[in-house]
């Protein structure tokens, strides 16, 4: 059978969310930062089991219960750097019949920022037990984030040169290097490259799950941008015209759904935020939606409803989590 990169809307485990700190940069705006984590737990466990990694188990266990139903949570005490699980967690994989965790290296989005302690989560959870009886694989000597990758499942691959050529990663290697590297571990036939995309804002260097994601039925689904006068039209529409390109591999072409942009959104220092409807997660029975309180949202609901017809569609207000450049899909994880 060899190796399959699972896709997201297979039946999940459960989901990591990686708990907000007093010692992450999320701790000037804290309370809010925690508001909006637990909107995103609280819906993910009217679905499945949620496993959430903090410092300290015994104060976010009292601050969780006072605002949701916690019987669906499993707490794993252990040191983060910051939230971003999508990015530090490990992707499910299944080989020969067999599930594996695969645990790459995650250096911080090209050593941007500190990552010492997030880089060791999968291996400490994988340790303890929290993983359960799957295989853990430990693929650290290659650095990739989660949200750097899509994958249908069926041998696809996409993702964005910018992010996984970017010389702060894997830089000893060449784009034939890494593709044949990506072929080796998630035993994918084919990889889809995007040359353009970027949000304002964004640390990651265009990660695909802000962009564009493959979904069921040879679709894929974008961030658009409408607007000629946005400082997004352009770019947006150069990646546009190369998903345009883009063949199934029946040879067909895929069939685009275009999201509309969030109205802008800036923080105190006038630097715009990178809101994106691109970055929903997919979870057992439902699909949870990143809204903006704009007009948008909206349209947003509908275009991905259309999509994920058999899901349930949960708009999750997530104007906090953009903030520090990232949302709702950037901090789960999904086993």
């Amino acid at each position: 059978m060899g190796k399959r990169l699972i896709q997201e809307w297979e039946t999940q485990r459960f989901v990591q969310m990686t708990w907000p700190h007093e010692a992450t940069d999320w701790e000037p705006i804290l309370d809010d930062a925690k508001d909006n984590f637990v909107r995103i737990a609280a819906e993910i466990v009217k679905h499945e089991l949620l496993l959430v990694v903090a410092p300290d188990i015994k104060q976010v266990m009292s601050e969780m219960e006072r605002r949701m139903d916690i019987r669906n949570v499993v707490f794993a005490e252990l040191p983060s750097n910051d939230t971003w699980a999508r990015d530090h967690g490990g992707l499910s994989v299944e080989y020969n019949g067999l599930r594996v965790v695969m645990d790459f290296c995650f250096n911080g989005w090209g050593m941007k920022f500190a990552a010492d302690k997030d880089n060791l989560i999968t291996s400490r959870l994988a340790e303890e037990g929290f993983l359960g009886d799957v295989m853990y694989g430990n693929c650290r000597d290659f650095v990739l984030e989660g949200g750097s990758i899509e994958t249908d499942g069926a041998g696809t691959l996409l993702t964005t040169s910018r992010c996984l050529l970017s010389p702060n990663r894997n830089g000893a290697y060449s784009k034939e290097d890494i593709e044949e590297r990506l072929k080796l571990a998630f035993g994918v036939t084919r990889i889809l490259w995007l040359d353009h995309g970027a949000l304002a804002g964004d640390d990651t260097d265009s990660h695909i799950d802000t962009l564009a994601r493959l979904c069921p039925k040879d679709t894929i689904i974008f961030q658009g941008c409408q607007n000629e006068n946005d400082e997004h039209f352009a770019e947006l529409g150069e990646m546009k015209s190369q998903l345009e390109s883009f063949r199934t591999l029946d040879g067909e072409p895929y069939n685009l759904v275009e999201l509309p942009m969030p109205e802008p959104r800036f923080d105190e220092e006038g630097m715009r935020l990178p809101a994106s409807y691109a970055n929903y997660l997919i979870i057992n029975g439902a699909v949870l939606v990143p809204t903006y309180g704009c007009s948008a949202d909206a349209q947003a609901l509908a275009k991905i409803a259309g999509v994920y017809n058999d899901r349930e569609i949960v708009g999750v207000d997530c104007c906090t989590l953009i903030k520090q450049h990232g949302s709702l899909h950037c901090v789960t994880m999904q086993y």
